[in-house]
């Protein structure tokens, strides 16, 4: 995607409400309070003031209402080069680079970051076909001693995440790694008829009851006869340490979920190749 064709096309607030208009009403606009289209656009001096007035609930409204950019005072045209310079990088953006990219504070940068990954949640779709699931922790450097069957796990996120080969991943953060998670994740998003694939980890024993499961052992092997691996899982947890190392540096557990929303989003759409137009669609709220 060309961001500087973005900047181009998108660099007035009227061509950016002309394609919020076009995406989220498709020529029927209506009123987000009562969805009545007794609607009529509101003319001051002859210009386009971007509201709209509801003849039947007496409501006024912009076409914004109802999506990521509700009750914003940043001119929009920051807000399309934010989303391209998002969906562009592969390893994301921190706020900091974006503030200098756009000429916004950090905490302004920040706040518009958030609202464009919150986007970016995946659907409940099952995954299906193979089955890769994994967990990994992000973060801070593990401190104190590691006893044996026991991770150092201080100041680090956890995650745990599921990837269709070929398909979609769906990753979540986690107070602690637990069974119970583990199997109440797996059966959330996962398709029963599936083929899951995990790790020797003890959390993913419970399910062989519901779902055909292959375990590897990597302490002798990572890769065995019949495509039983999970170096598909570990790759997309690359894309997310790389994402920290080489951006973040650092997040908490309180905001982990918006980052891993953001790689998972990148990942799943990985081939599409309209992303910024697959984007609007989710920032007005029509997904």
């Amino acid at each position: 995607m060309n961001v500087i064709s973005i900047v181009q096309q998108f660099g007035t607030q009227d061509s950016c409400i002309s394609l919020l208009e076009q995406v989220k009403w498709q020529g029927k606009p209506y009123c987000p309070y009562c969805q009545s289209e007794d609607v009529a656009r509101r003319i001051k001096n002859n210009e386009n003031v971007g509201r709209w007035n509801c003849h039947n609930c007496l409501s006024a409204f912009k076409v914004t209402s109802g999506t990521i950019f509700q009750g914003t005072k940043i001119p929009l045209p920051k807000w399309f080069a934010a989303i391209a310079i998002l969906l562009n990088a592969k390893k994301s953006v921190s706020s900091c680079q974006l503030a200098r990219d756009l000429d916004l504070t950090q905490p302004t940068a920040w706040y518009m970051a958030m609202r464009i990954r919150k986007a970016m949640q995946e659907d409940g779709a099952f995954l299906r076909g193979i089955v890769e699931a994994d967990e990994t922790y992000i973060g801070g450097k593990p401190r104190g001693p590691k006893t044996p069957g026991q991770r150092r796990e201080s100041k680090k996120a956890p995650i745990i995440g599921a990837v269709e080969r070929g398909g979609k991943v769906k990753a979540i953060s986690a107070p602690r790694v637990t069974t119970k998670l583990i199997n109440h994740f797996l059966r959330r998003n996962i398709d029963p008829r599936a083929m899951l694939i995990t790790d020797q980890y003890p959390g993913y024993n419970e399910a062989r009851d519901w779902i055909y499961h292959e375990r590897i052992n990597h302490s002798k092997e990572y890769v065995r006869d019949g495509g039983i691996h999970t170096n598909t899982i570990e790759g997309f947890w690359a894309l997310v340490k790389r994402a920290i190392s080489g951006q973040h540096h650092h997040y908490t557990l309180d905001w982990a979920d918006r980052y891993i929303d953001e790689a998972s989003y990148k990942y799943n759409t990985r081939k599409s190749e309209t992303p910024f137009a697959d984007f609007m669609v989710r920032a007005c709220g029509v997904a």
